[in-house]
């Protein structure tokens, strides 16, 4: 049986920039923020490539983290910021600017009810599969305000978009979400 882990420890260490300690945290927490960075990034390199860039954050970050709240909740959201800083500076989609080009599912029958999916618990492979099959837009949008508790202001802020844009996306994702659910729940019943 593994013996558990003092994170607070582990966290002090790095702070003395030990490199066991370093490597210890990114052990400890990789699986966690990994799943963080490919619900926005569903190229699995780059979703590596920016939670790298967010450890390097969360290491320069670390003298600032008071110890008060969750480590965990601190560290995802420095990843999911470095993932939204990523799909900002690579702005290629339309949809982050407004012109909706994206069509949405239509289902006529749906198995999932679109004001059913904010409270569904995102679980399994199958969740995760279905939020990376949203254009950069829309799962954007959706992480942010479902995942991260954003607020439409928030999200329009740091995305330069409008919160007509940003409620527009939303609403697109969960109509998407709904029928991607759907077929994929069909498939397995």
């Amino acid at each position: 049986m593994e013996k558990r882990v003092d994170v607070h420890k582990v966290i002090e260490g790095c702070l003395q920039n030990d490199r066991r300690a370093q490597e210890r945290l990114f052990q400890l927490y990789y699986g966690k923020l990994i799943v963080v960075a490919l619900r926005y990034i569903s190229d699995r390199d780059t979703a590596e490539e920016v939670l790298q860039n967010g450890f390097i954050k969360i290491f320069e970050k670390l003298d600032g983290y008071d110890f008060k709240g969750s480590f965990e909740g601190w560290t995802r959201r420095i990843v999911a910021n470095t993932a939204i800083d990523y799909i900002r500076k690579t702005k290629k989609d339309p949809l982050l600017s407004g012109t909706d080009t994206d069509f949405v599912y239509d289902t006529e029958d749906p198995v999932v009810e679109a004001e059913n999916i904010e409270s569904m618990t995102l679980k399994g492979e199958l969740a995760l599969e279905a939020v990376q099959q949203l254009s950069p837009a829309y799962r954007t949008v959706f992480n942010m305000f479902v995942i991260e508790n954003y607020s439409h202001k928030e999200i329009a802020e740091k995305l330069g978009i409008t919160e007509g844009t940003s409620k527009s996306n939303l609403a697109k994702a969960k109509l998407n979400l709904k029928a991607i659910l759907s077929q994929q729940f069909t498939k397995i019943y």
